[in-house]
């Protein structure tokens, strides 16, 4: 049997409780041969008993943490064993439609694209409204007054349109934009641009990932007759609570659009502001704005505006908090405490 020309790479997105989904979809509706690396972070016992199961049945490579990690950090454990024409990186709330592996790899090998992208849906029901449908990424150079800015260009295209609307008008075609959430890269690329960038912790490393493979010369595709949905909470489970809080920490966040501004030598201006202020944002839409409509509705009745306000503040002190204990854990870690459970010979699907 020759070797597959894919090797997909599932990683962690923000919580836990969907990877068992996202990893039967893979292999219900997957008829191009592939392999399959797995990285699980951390996740909680029920989880972790899944995933050594199904390494075992699949015979899919199986890399563990017993610690969370950074989205980049847990492509690149995956990466690092990758030695395929091409990599799909797909985030574990991710669920596919039918021949969306065939479709991408025929884009790239008619186009000779460096990264295409899916189009990518969002939420339930599945495949019926759009995340991302392709867009814009790069540096705008403005000069004025003696005076010169560089913004940071990011616009998503067909966000929150229904996909029956949309659908009939795309055509496959060259964007500047593609997201983690499911993206098939040419493995080669990585030669000139080394790893994913590990300072970029939570946010925008799409963006950046997108600029880096431009700024050489790589290109990147839509191909819409693929389509895949990434299923956000809430609801989420208790499980999911500590990899989500530290997922989306303020001191996460901010490391990582200091890290972009830096890197892009990027002028500090409304983008970065309006992020600043909107710290914490995901935390308060998932976590805090449910929990305070159900203590409002069964102990305070019209008080949930007084009791959001509570929340908020409690959620900044526990996710500093929460935040501080994983680096000091972190520094007290020995490569050794991470463990992989590796198949020699992982079976092609």
């Amino acid at each position: 049997m020759s070797k597959p020309q894919v090797t997909i790479v599932v990683s962690p997105r923000e919580r836990f409780s969907c990877a068992q989904a996202s990893l039967e979809s893979i292999y219900e509706h997957t008829q191009t041969p592939f392999n399959l690396i797995y990285v699980d972070g951390g996740s909680p016992a029920k989880i972790k008993r899944y995933l050594e199961e199904k390494a075992i049945e699949k015979q899919f490579q199986l890399i563990r943490t017993e610690y969370y990690l950074s989205p980049n950090k847990a492509r690149n454990l995956g990466l690092a064993q990758v030695n395929s024409e091409y990599v799909v990186f797909i985030d574990n709330d991710v669920v596919v439609t039918p021949g969306w592996l065939q479709q991408l790899v025929k884009c790239a090998e008619e186009t000779k694209a460096t990264v295409v992208s899916p189009l990518i849906c969002q939420g339930e029901p599945v495949h019926e409204e759009v995340h991302c449908a392709g867009g814009e990424s790069g540096v705008k150079i403005e000069t004025s007054c003696d005076r010169t800015r560089r913004r940071i260009v990011e616009k998503i295209y067909k966000q929150g349109r229904k996909v029956a609307d949309v659908l009939p008008q795309l055509q496959r075609h060259q964007t500047g934009l593609a997201e983690f959430h499911c993206m098939m890269v040419r493995t080669e690329i990585f030669e000139r641009i080394g790893m994913l960038d590990e300072a970029i912790l939570n946010t925008k490393e799409h963006v950046d990932f997108c600029m880096t493979v431009m700024e050489t010369g790589g290109s990147v595709y839509l191909e819409p007759e693929s389509i895949v949905t990434y299923v956000p909470g809430p609801p989420l489970e208790l499980t999911d609570m500590p990899f989500y809080m530290l997922r989306w920490s303020d001191a996460w966040e901010l490391t990582s659009l200091h890290r972009l501004r830096d890197k892009w030598n990027l002028t500090e201006d409304e983008y970065f502001k309006n992020r600043y202020k909107g710290l914490g944002w995901r935390r308060k839409t998932t976590i805090i704005k449910p929990l305070s409509r159900k203590i409002s509705k069964t102990i305070l009745r019209r008080q949930s505006k007084k009791v959001e306000d509570l929340l908020v503040s409690v959620d900044k002190a526990l996710n500093q908090y929460l935040t501080n204990r994983y680096t000091r854990k972190q520094l007290q870690m020995q490569p050794n405490q991470t463990s992989q459970l590796l198949q020699k010979s992982p079976t092609t699907v």
